[in-house]
């Protein structure tokens, strides 16, 4: 990569409790992510795609797992269509326009056509390669050029957000919230801005401060010593979920290094092809653990044993900085190559793929590692329900749980939340029909493609409303706001609340807090985010 981090990396195995093998612990069939961020415009004869596309065979099997083509129903807005289009360009027969932009703009990047795809084809990388291309001049709309531009100056930057938001923490959660939602006043905005206000959630003072110090010590004798990645938009949108974070992993033993200068990992732009801006998030990132690790600093000098995040579009992207970083140092001629458009397998120990000098993790697949405390796993107890009762065997909690795009297909993560959920007494997972189809968050796409997100958001909220459960665990702060964001459309919207907000709750940390079971109370409730009971 060229650059080391400051910060040491941590001898392995980490001790007698565990094994921590991170990357064995993702299920995903492609293997660890290493997608190409690399170039096919304008690169020299013979450098094209076509090696990542050949293996595509037409075959269909992504269609049904694709989200565009779900709400769309064209061809050209398929990942084979989307392939067919990328041959035709690397052979000459098709130019990169605004007609042909649109279709590789209305794809989501969910990579469930990955996950699907009997052939191996790694559409994954294609996308990647392909994206930056997209940003070029004459592609879009200069309205909405503007309006993209105006996400990127807003969302990666958390002080920026709350200085917007300040004026709005009146408005916010309240009845002249609704009453403007009701009146339809919003569309006089257009589909865009009205898609943003649409997602606003009620906004609780710990939104506008991060109160973390840089070292939150572990309870009883120290197990590990982590870093935490707080995200953007979760801090200002959904604090309670770093809140429980941090109390869970405190009470597990687990010592939080948690740098107070931290800002965006990058994600949001990484998934939309501003490969600059990300560069430079990621640096930032970086920089903000390496002044508090160290001699003299105030974490002090010890290794991390892992860089824990509980977003996973955030994690997806951290788990890339490796690539990330490096692909800056690349030569333009050498940015596309046949043998960067295969997937690559990454060692244990490589500087690459290690910028924190620490594995990162998603915080559920991190504690399914390593394992909760003894003491923890003790303390848990059954939920409620709406009536206030707890929890039995006889009358389960049902839980519907939300597969993340990028926690299912980007990193293989799908029985590691599940597991870490039914250490919960008698709370049952009820599973959704069409688990690994996209919400229609995807980033930004439920603000730039209002439309097509919002018959994904209806889709994916009809099927885990129609598990039966009380509730839905969503480990991805976009998928939260667009699933809320749609249950308020249902007669009797269901909470959405992160796994570990769960996990945080039955073990009685987080005390006077509600999680939305009715087990706490709490002054802080919006709409559809933290319901004071649920239905069951």
């Amino acid at each position: 990569m060229g650059r080391r981090s400051a910060l040491v990396v941590s001898t392995w195995p980490l001790g007698p409790e565990a094994r921590l093998d991170l990357a064995a612990s993702s299920g995903s069939q492609t293997g660890p992510m290493t997608t190409s961020l690399t170039s096919w415009a304008g690169a020299p004869a013979g450098a094209s795609p076509a090696s990542a596309t050949d293996p595509c065979v037409h075959c269909g099997f992504c269609l049904p797992s694709c989200a565009s083509y779900r709400v769309l129903g064209t061809e050209m807005d398929s990942p084979r269509g989307r392939i067919h289009a990328l041959k035709a360009i690397a052979a000459g027969e098709l130019q990169l326009d605004a007609t042909v932009a649109s279709h590789f703009d209305s794809c989501l990047g969910c990579l469930a056509c990955v996950t699907a795809c009997p052939s191996g084809v790694r559409y994954d990388q294609l996308l990647d390669a392909t994206r930056p291309q997209l940003n070029a001049a004459g592609l879009r709309s200069p309205q909405l050029t503007g309006f993209r531009r105006l996400l990127f100056a807003l969302l990666p930057y958390p002080e920026r957000l709350r200085a917007l938001l300040t004026p709005l923490r009146a408005y916010a959660g309240s009845g002249l919230q609704a009453l403007v939602r009701r009146s339809g006043l919003l569309r006089l905005f257009g589909p865009q801005l009205e898609a943003m206000e649409r997602l606003l959630p009620a906004l609780p003072s710990e939104a506008f401060q991060d109160s973390w110090p840089p070292l939150v010590p572990a309870q009883g004798p120290r197990r590990y010593r982590v870093g935490l990645v707080l995200g953007c938009v979760q801090r200002l949108f959904d604090p309670a979920v770093n809140a429980a974070a941090v109390r869970v992993l405190s009470a597990n033993g687990i010592e939080l290094v948690i740098p107070p200068t931290q800002g965006c990992c990058g994600a949001v732009t990484h998934h939309q092809g501003e490969l600059e801006q990300t560069r430079a998030l990621a640096t930032a990132l970086l920089a903000s653990f390496q002044s508090v690790v160290g001699e003299g600093k105030p974490a002090g000098p010890e290794s991390l044993d892992a860089v824990l995040v509980c977003a996973s579009g955030c994690g997806h992207t951290l788990k890339l900085y490796g690539q990330i970083l490096a692909a800056a140092s690349q030569p333009p001629n050498q940015q596309f190559s046949a043998a960067a458009a295969q997937p690559q397998t990454p060692q244990a120990g490589q500087d690459d793929y290690l910028p924190f000098a620490a594995p990162v993790a998603d915080i559920q697949e991190f504690l399914e590692q390593v394992g909760l405390s003894a003491s923890f796993q003790a303390r848990l107890q059954p939920l409620a329900h709406a009536d206030g009762s707890l929890a039995s065997a006889q009358r389960p909690l049902q839980v519907a749980y939300h597969d993340a795009c990028h926690m299912l297909h980007g990193q293989g993560l799908q029985q590691q939340p599940r597991s870490l959920l039914r250490r919960i007494p008698h709370l049952q997972i009820r599973e959704a029909v069409e688990a690994g189809v996209c919400c229609g968050s995807a980033g930004i796409y439920n603000l730039v493609q209002p439309e097509e997100a919002a018959e994904l958001g209806r889709l994916k909220v009809a099927d885990l409303g129609g598990t039966g459960a009380a509730l839905v665990a969503s480990a991805n702060i976009g998928c939260s706001l667009q699933i809320r964001r749609h249950m308020e459309d249902r007669p009797e919207p269901l909470p959405v609340l992160h796994p570990i907000q769960l996990l945080d709750q039955s073990s009685g940390e987080n005390s006077g807090e509600n999680c939305g079971t009715g087990r706490h109370n709490s002054a802080n409730k919006s709409p559809a985010s933290n319901s004071p009971a649920v239905n069951s």
